[in-house]
C-alpha cells in the first residue's frame, strides 16, 4: 500500500490501546501490561527524543514513531485532540512542511489525579522495540525479537519491562545458570546514510560475505565481545556452520565498501520509500550522538497587530472547514456572516469570541481563507531565501515598546512586562532594561536529519526526514514553556561604531578565516553550494553573545535556578533589506511541565541588583583559571575553531543554555584584556 511517497503495512501499526482492547474482549490475559515503559520530560521528547530518535530504557531501547500513530492515541482518548496556539509560528511550520492547515499539538498524555491513579497509564507517545535485534547476556545468542520473550506486568514498575531469553544454556564451560531466563539486550549495530533512512545491520548475511548459510536456511548465530580494542569489537559467529565476521571490518572508510546500498528505511514510519534509495551505508551504534538531529522552531509568543490577528483568523476558518470548503464559498456569496458565526461556534481552537469577532474582520478572514495557498515553487523559494532570524524580528518590535504600566499583561498571549529604571551606576552601553515577568514560548519540531546536524546542511528540504508519511501533514508536535527573564538592550550607535571598528581589526580577520576553514572541512557531504559568510555571525552577535554568557554564569549564583535552567534568546543583525537593526538579549527560564516559575530571576532586573550582577559579570569576565592561554586564545592557519577567548572557566556555557553550541564567543569583543582594545565595554567594571 502506498501514502504519498511511501511502502508500508497498515496492519502493522503501532496501537497499543487497540492490543489492549482486543486482549479484553477475546477474555485473554496477557504478559503485557499495555502501560508505559519509560517517560520523558516534554522538552527531552522534543530535543532529544522525537519521532525516529532511539531511547535507552533500562533493559531495551525503543523508538518513537511517526506521527500517523500518535493521532490514534489522541483519537481513542481525547476528540479532537488538544491544540498549542501560536499563530506566527505555525504560520512558519505550515510553510516549512508545505501544509497549509498544519496545527500544533501537545505530546499524548493525560495528568494523574493522584501518584498511585492510573489514569493515562496507557496513553502517551506510542514507540516500537528497535533495533529488534537481540543479543543474550547468557549465552551470547543473536536473534530476532521473536525469539525472546517479554515480561512487563507491574502497573507502577515501567522500569521492570524487559525481554528474556527463556531457558537459556549458558556459555559453553559454564555450570551456572543453565535453563534458567537471562536478560536480552539490543544488538548496537545499525545502517543509516546521509538522507536519513535508517536499518538493522544484517547479521546472518554479513557473518557469511552477503551469501546464505551454507547448511540451514536459519542458523544460530552469537555476538561475542572481544575485551581489547575499540569501536565495533564484536565478533558475529555462525554456531551452525563456524563461520566468524568481526564488526571492526565495517569501520571507517574502507568498511562502508563492504556494507550493503540503503534500502531506504524509515522504521518510525514503518515505510519504505517508494522508489528505494541506494546511498552508501555506514555504520552506527545504538547511542551514536549524531543519529538524530531535531530540526525546530520557536517564538515568545508576542501580542499581534490587526493584519495579523485576520490571518491567524482566517487559518483557523479554513482549517474548521477544511473537509467542506464549498460551505465557505457558498457564506461569502450570500455575504451571510451571521451563519457562518453560527457554523464556527466551538470549532475555532484557541481562545476565540465568534460573536466578537467585528464583521469587516470576519469578512476579510473570510475572504482570505478562500484564496489559494501558495505553489510549491513559490514555497520552495521561500524555504530557499527564509532566514531564522526572521521569527525574531516580532519579538524584537514588541520588546522596543514601553508596556502601559507595571505588570503591564496582555491578554492574549500572557506575556507581562514591567520597565524598570537604570540605576545611576550601570554602564551607559545597556540603554534599556525590562523585566518579563511571564512568558510564553513554543517549539515545535518540524523533521529531523541523520549524520550531520541542519546546521551543516544546505539541501534541507531534500535530506529533512518527515515526522508522518502524508506529503502534507495535518499537524506537528509541539510543547509550551512558561517562565519570566530580563530584557536588556544595547546602544545601536554605539554598537554600530564598535562594529564598524571591529570589521577591520585582525581578531575579526582571524576569526572570519577560521569560519571558512570550520565550514568547508565540516560541511555535508550532499550540501549544496553556500558560501561560507552567510553562515559567519556578524560581530555584535558575538559580542551579545559572549555577554550573555557571562551574566547567565553571574545570574545563577543570585537567582535560584541553576545555570543550565537559564537560557539565551539573542537579537543581534544589522539592519538590512527593511529589517531594522537590534542588539540585545533575553535571558529567561522556562518550564515545559508547570505553570511558571517562581521570579527568582525576574527579581534580579531591580535596578541595584542588575547593576551589581552587571558590574560582578563583567569584572569576572576579565580574569580566567585559564590566562594568559585563553585570553589570547586566537585562530591561526589551519585551525578552524569557533571561539577565541572563552572556554569552560570563563565563559561558555551547558548545552541547554546555549542556543550555538558555545560558538561563536570572544571576551576581546566584550571588554578589554590584555594585549587587545577593542571590548565594547572597555574595561571591565
Amino acid at each position: 500500500m502506498t501514502d504519498d511517497r511511501f511502502l508500508y503495512d497498515p496492519d502493522t501499526a503501532v496501537d497499543p490501546l487497540g492490543d489492549a482492547e482486543a486482549t479484553r474482549a477475546a477474555g485473554r490475559s496477557s504478559k503485557h501490561n499495555y502501560a508505559k515503559v519509560g517517560s520523558g520530560r516534554p522538552s527531552s521528547l522534543l530535543y532529544n527524543y522525537g519521532p525516529g530518535a532511539i531511547m535507552d530504557l533500562p533493559h531495551f531501547t525503543v523508538m518513537s514513531t511517526g506521527l500517523d500513530d500518535w493521532e490514534r492515541m489522541w483519537r481513542k482518548r481525547v476528540d479532537p485532540p488538544p491544540e498549542i496556539h501560536a499563530p506566527r509560528l505555525r504560520e512558519v511550520v505550515a510553510k516549512l512542511l508545505r501544509s497549509r492547515n498544519v496545527r500544533l499539538r501537545p505530546h499524548p498524555n493525560q495528568p494523574r489525579k493522584t501518584g498511585l491513579s492510573r489514569e493515562g497509564n496507557d496513553l502517551g507517545v506510542p514507540a516500537r522495540v528497535f533495533p529488534q535485534w537481540m543479543r543474550c547476556t547468557g549465552c551470547d545468542l543473536l536473534a530476532p525479537l521473536s525469539h525472546f520473550g517479554y515480561t512487563n506486568t507491574h502497573p507502577y514498575r515501567p522500569d521492570q519491562a524487559r525481554f528474556e531469553h527463556e531457558r537459556c544454556p549458558g556459555r559453553s564451560g559454564s555450570r551456572s545458570g543453565k535453563n534458567a531466563s537471562r536478560a536480552a539486550v539490543p544488538a548496537r549495530y545499525l545502517l543509516a546514510c546521509v538522507d536519513g533512512h535508517l536499518d538493522e545491520f544484517p547479521y546472518d548475511q554479513w557473518v557469511h560475505h552477503w551469501s546464505p548459510c551454507p547448511k540451514v536456511e536459519f542458523p544460530v548465530l552469537r555476538m561475542v565481545d572481544r575485551t581489547a580494542g575499540k569501536g565495533a569489537s564484536a565478533v558475529i559467529h555462525c554456531a551452525t556452520c563456524g563461520a566468524r565476521r568481526p564488526m571492526n571490518e565495517a569501520q571507517g572508510d574502507a568498511g562502508r565498501s563492504k556494507l550493503p546500498r540503503c534500502r531506504g528505511r524509515h522504521p518510525h514510519l514503518d515505510a519504505f520509500e517508494l522508489n528505494g534509495c541506494g546511498d552508501a551505508t555506514r555504520l552506527m551504534l545504538v547511542g551514536a550522538s549524531n543519529l538524530w538531529f531535531p530540526m525546530t522552531q520557536s517564538i515568545i509568543v508576542m501580542p499581534r497587530s490587526a493584519h495579523e490577528e485576520t490571518s491567524d483568523l482566517a487559518a483557523r476558518i479554513r482549517v474548521a472547514f477544511a473537509s467542506k470548503p464549498h460551505r465557505l464559498e457558498k457564506y461569502e456569496a450570500t455575504g451571510d456572516l451571521e451563519g457562518l458565526r453560527d457554523a464556527l461556534d466551538g470549532k475555532l481552537d484557541g481562545p476565540v469570541d465568534e460573536e466578537a469577532i467585528p464583521d469587516d474582520q470576519l469578512a476579510k478572514a473570510l475572504g482570505e481563507a478562500l484564496t489559494s495557498g501558495e505553489s510549491d515553487e513559490d514555497l520552495a523559494k521561500w524555504r530557499a531565501d527564509w532566514d531564522p532570524v526572521d521569527l525574531l524580528v516580532p519579538e524584537w518590535n514588541y520588546l522596543l515598546t514601553d508596556p502601559l504600566g507595571l505588570g503591564h499583561e496582555d491578554e492574549a498571549s500572557g506575556l507581562t512586562l514591567s520597565h524598570r529604571d537604570r540605576a545611576p551606576g550601570l554602564r551607559k552601553e545597556i540603554v534599556r532594561v525590562l523585566a518579563v515577568e511571564r512568558l510564553r514560548k513554543v517549539n515545535a519540531l518540524v523533521g529531523f536529519t541523520r549524520i550531520d546536524d541542519v546546521d551543516r546542511v544546505a539541501d534541507l528540504s531534500q535530506r529533512m526526514v518527515p515526522l508522518a508519511r502524508a506529503a502534507r501533514p495535518a499537524w506537528t508536535v509541539a510543547t509550551e514553556d512558561r517562565g519570566e527573564g530580563i530584557f536588556l538592550q544595547l546602544d545601536e550607535p554605539a554598537v554600530a561604531a564598535w562594529e564598524a571598528q571591529v570589521e577591520q581589526d585582525q581578531l575579526w580577520l582571524a576569526h572570519r578565516a577560521a569560519h571558512r576553514r570550520n565550514f568547508e572541512s565540516r560541511t555535508s557531504d550532499t550540501a549544496g553550494p553556500v558560501d561560507a559568510e552567510d553562515r559567519l555571525r556578524p560581530p555584535r552577535y558575538w559580542l551579545v553573545h559572549t555577554l550573555a554568557h557571562v551574566l547567565i554564569r553571574e545570574m545563577a549564583l543570585e537567582c535560584g535556578y541553576s545555570a543550565a535552567s537559564l537560557s539565551e534568546r539573542l537579537y543581534a543583525w544589522p539592519g538590512s533589506d527593511g529589517r531594522p537593526p537590534a542588539a540585545g538579549l533575553l535571558i529567561c527560564t522556562t518550564a515545559p511541565d508547570s505553570d511558571g516559575t517562581l521570579g527568582g530571576l525576574v527579581q534580579l532586573s531591580e535596578p541595584e541588583r542588575l547593576h551589581r550582577v552587571v558590574s560582578s559579570a563583567l569584572y569576572r569576565a576579565g580574569r580566567c583559571s585559564s590566562d594568559p592561554v585563553c585570553g589570547m586564545r586566537t585562530p591561526q592557519d589551519t585551525e578552524d575553531f569557533l571561539h577565541g577567548a572563552a572556554c569552560h572557566c570563563c565563559a561558555m556555557a551547558s548545552e541547554t543554555s546555549c542556543e550555538r553550541a558555545n560558538r561563536f564567543l570572544d571576551r576581546r569583543f566584550l571588554i578589554d584584556l590584555p594585549g587587545s582594545g577593542i571590548g565594547f565595554f572597555g574595561l571591565p567594571g
